[in-house]
């Protein structure tokens, strides 16, 4: 895979509240608790198919309390809320690096529009 992108560094920053990973070729993010909890790749939160996909609220201040390794391809983060079946592929981790500004506003704006609180 040409496109495959490749964590040089992975640590959780700001006591849990940002997990900051660095990309072989020195693309960096720092990714907020909160918006990797809203948006986890975990059945839980994007159900079977897109119609199933929960809107999670009320996560303001979760933090992650631990990063585990899965093989060479992902990590599985868990919260202090005790969710923690997410799966957090590279690929995933990146894409959400890259648009993370636009996945941001469309959850604020589904919170809105279903009157929800972060």
């Amino acid at each position: 895979m040409t496109d495959a992108k490749w964590p040089s560094e992975i640590r959780l920053a700001d006591k849990g509240k940002t997990l900051k990973v660095t990309f072989e070729g020195g693309e960096s993010f720092a990714l907020p608790a909160e918006l990797l909890r809203v948006e986890s790749p975990s059945a839980e939160v994007q159900g079977h198919s897109p119609a199933e996909r929960k809107t999670v609220s009320g996560k303001r201040d979760v933090a992650i309390t631990a990063v585990e390794p899965i093989g060479n391809y992902a990590v599985k983060l868990q919260f202090d809320d005790m969710h923690d079946t997410g799966i957090y592929t590279w690929v995933y981790l990146h894409d959400l690096g890259v648009r993370q500004d636009a996945i941001w506003r469309n959850y604020l704006n589904e919170l809105e529009e279903k009157g929800l609180s972060r």
